[in-house]
């Protein structure tokens, strides 16, 4: 039975987990995986989108669709390099850089009531082992 493999329980506790992430991301504007694009920006401000797709590991549509609404909500704007004018970069506003702490302190949270009934040894051996399968 497939509900009784370990591959179906990881996807229902990814499900609950990006439910629980999304929701508490509504208060703050954004949409599951805009955090995502933003916390690159967030690491390297001025990145192009070729470099997004790259480091999110992402279709170019994906890229495209989200920067176009990370830029309606005044987040993110895009201007061409001047060294390089055929690459536009992506750039965090005010507003943008403004999410970081907000964001990261959702994380942090979410992260710890996921993991609350686990002792730290376990919580070592579950991220050792989580970060070890292939993709």
């Amino acid at each position: 039975m497939l509900d009784e493999t370990l591959t179906y329980a990881l996807i229902k506790v990814m499900k609950a987990h990006r439910n629980q992430m999304a929701a508490a991301l509504v208060p703050l504007g954004l949409h599951s995986g805009q955090e995502l694009l933003l916390n690159q920006l967030w690491r390297e401000d001025g990145l192009c989108q070729g470099e997004l797709i790259t480091r999110l590991g992402v279709e170019p549509p994906t890229v495209t669709k989200t920067l176009q609404r990370l830029e309606r909500a005044g987040l993110v704007y895009r201007a061409r390099d001047p060294e390089r004018p055929r690459v536009g970069r992506v750039y965090l506003t005010e507003a943008g850089k403004a999410l970081r702490e907000p964001v990261e302190a959702i994380w942090n949270r979410t992260e710890e009531e996921l993991l609350r009934d686990f002792d730290d040894q376990e919580r070592a051996l579950l991220a050792r082992l989580v970060r070890t399968i292939p993709l």
